[in-house]
C-alpha cells in the first residue's frame, strides 16, 4: 500500500483511484462496507485525514481515537486498500467550501474516478456539505459518487462511538463485534521500569497515548510482531493501567508474551485484546501480585486456546 500524505498528488499512477472516504477510526463493519462498494468501482483508495478532524477542532477534549494512524494504515493494508491518501487536515483544509473540497481535493488534486462515502457523511466547512451535496457536486466534476447505507448489528446502528462504550465497559468480544475484527493497539516497543523483567514477566511496553483508553485492567491478547527477526503471531497477557502497585499515574500497555524469548525494544507489536480478565488491583505484597499474575496467565491460555 501507498501512503500519501500530501496533496495534489502528480505521480499518474496514484491519480485515478475509486475511493473510500472518511475518518475510519476503528475501520469497523460500516467503514468495511464503504470499503467494499469503492473496490467494485475501481483500483481501491481511501481518503482519510491526519490528525482526526475533531481533534483539530477540540486538541484539548479527552482522548477519543480507537486507532492511531498506524494501525489504521495496517488494518486498511489488510483489507487490500491500493493507495492511502492520508490529507493533512488544518486550519486551510478546515475552511474548504463544500464546493471548494470536491473540486480542489476530490477533483484537482486526487483525480479520482468514484468516491463512496456513508450516508452521514459531512464535509466542507461547518461541515455544511451532505452525502448527497457530494454525488451533485460529482455530476459536475465528472466523478461518480455513491451513499452507502448505515450498517446495524443487532438492530443497533455500528458506529465509534458504541464501540469506544463496549471497550469503556470491558466489552472487548462486544467492540469486535462490531469492528469485525480485535481491538488493537499497535506502535513501538519502549522501555519501561523493567519490573515485569526482575519479577520474572518479562513485558513489552507500548504507549497509549492520544487514544481512547479501554477499561483498565488486565486482558487476555493476540500479539503480532510485526518487525525484526521474531516477527510473528504470539498470545499472552497485557496489563493496560497505570500500575496501583508501584504508584504510577500514567497509563500504558504492558504485554507478557506466552513461550517467548527475546528483545522486543525498537520493534513494533499489534496487542489485539480479546478478553478482559480483571481490573487493576493493589495487593499487600509481591507475593500477592505475582500469584495472581500466574493465575491471570492460566487463565489467558484458556481463553486463548478457544479463539
Amino acid at each position: 500500500m501507498r501512503i500519501h500524505q500530501t496533496w495534489p498528488v502528480t505521480d499518474p499512477a496514484a491519480r485515478g483511484a475509486a475511493v473510500a472516504i472518511g475518518n475510519f477510526d476503528g475501520v469497523h463493519l460500516g467503514h468495511q462496507a464503504v470499503i467494499d462498494l469503492a473496490r467494485a468501482r475501481g483500483r481501491l483508495g481511501l481518503v482519510t485525514f491526519e490528525p482526526h478532524p475533531r481533534q483539530f477542532f477540540a486538541p484539548d477534549a479527552p482522548a477519543f481515537r480507537l486507532m492511531s494512524a498506524e494501525t489504521r494504515a495496517n488494518r486498511l493494508a489488510k483489507l487490500g486498500v491500493r493507495d492511502l491518501y492520508e490529507l493533512p487536515f488544518g486550519a486551510r483544509m478546515a475552511n474548504l467550501s463544500p464546493e471548494a473540497f470536491a473540486r480542489e481535493i476530490l477533483h484537482e488534486g486526487l483525480g479520482i474516478t468514484h468516491a463512496v462515502i456513508g450516508a452521514d457523511f459531512r464535509f466542507g466547512k461547518g461541515r455544511a456539505g451532505s452525502a448527497l451535496d457530494l454525488a451533485a457536486l460529482g455530476r459536475d466534476l465528472g466523478f461518480g459518487v455513491t451513499i452507502a447505507d448505515l450498517v446495524h448489528d443487532g438492530g443497533v446502528e455500528v458506529s465509534s462511538t458504541a464501540i469506544r462504550l463496549a471497550l469503556s465497559e470491558g466489552r472487548p468480544r462486544d467492540a469486535a463485534a462490531m469492528l469485525g475484527h480485535w481491538h488493537r493497539v499497535d506502535g513501538e516497543v519502549i522501555h519501561g521500569e523493567k519490573r515485569g523483567r526482575q519479577l520474572g514477566y518479562p513485558t513489552a511496553n507500548m504507549s497509549v497515548q492520544g487514544l481512547h483508553l479501554p477499561r483498565l485492567g488486565v486482558y487476555a491478547v493476540k500479539v503480532e510482531i510485526l518487525t525484526g527477526p521474531q516477527a510473528g503471531e504470539y498470545t499472552g497477557a497485557a496489563s493496560l493501567g497505570v500500575r496501583p502497585q508501584f504508584g504510577g499515574t500514567v497509563p500504558n500497555l504492558e504485554t507478557f508474551l506466552f513461550d517467548f524469548t527475546g528483545d522486543l525494544y525498537g520493534h513494533h507489536l499489534s496487542v489485539a485484546l480479546v478478553d478482559y480478565l480483571r481490573p487493576e488491583m493493589r495487593f499487600d505484597g509481591l507475593q500477592g501480585l505475582l500469584d495472581q499474575m500466574a493465575a491471570d496467565c492460566v487463565r489467558a491460555r484458556q481463553i486463548l486456546a478457544t479463539v
